[in-house]
């Protein structure tokens, strides 16, 4: 199985300079909202912002993961890569080039198999930004313990 969302150690990966981390962070103006779970019709962990929306969900069915950032506000860009970064605790990034755009242009997917290092960047970090091109969405992480757990708890609920 290969595995789309890739680790990566580079030094140079561009989308996750410290000034931009922290561009990002300033930017961020809204208050942490709760992060939400739901087990129908399939799992799902959401959490919505001023600056726009994160979901992940796991279809047992499938198997599959996906991880959806929504914009409130512009678009995102057709770049060939997307990545994310999680701060806060035990600090990763990833990337891939496997993601689709909404035909809006608002909304920006991946899917895979396997999500360990998406959930745990999640669950253990206080930050979490994904990047595609020069546009950034950050998310709090604050208060997503309940929710992940609950998550990562999902998928055996659904398959007995």
């Amino acid at each position: 199985m290969r595995t789309i969302l890739k680790t990566c150690r580079c030094a140079n990966l561009s989308y996750f300079t410290p000034m931009r981390l922290a561009l990002a962070l300033t930017l961020l103006t809204s208050p942490a909202a709760a992060w939400e779970f739901s087990s129908a019709p399939i799992c799902t962990l959401t959490n919505a912002t001023d600056a726009g929306e994160m979901t992940v969900t796991y279809d047992a069915s499938l198997p599959e993961y996906t991880i959806t950032l929504t914009l409130n506000d512009g678009q995102w860009p057709d770049a060939p890569v997307f990545g994310m970064a999680f701060d806060g605790g035990r600090s990763i990034a990833i990337q891939t080039d496997r993601h689709i755009l909404s035909p809006d242009s608002r909304s920006l997917t991946v899917k895979d198999r396997g999500f360990g290092n998406v959930l745990n960047g999640l669950e253990f970090n206080t930050m979490a930004m994904g990047a595609s091109g020069n546009t950034f969405l950050t998310m709090p992480l604050t208060g997503i313990a309940p929710a992940i757990k609950a998550f990562r708890d999902c998928p055996a609920d659904q398959l007995s």
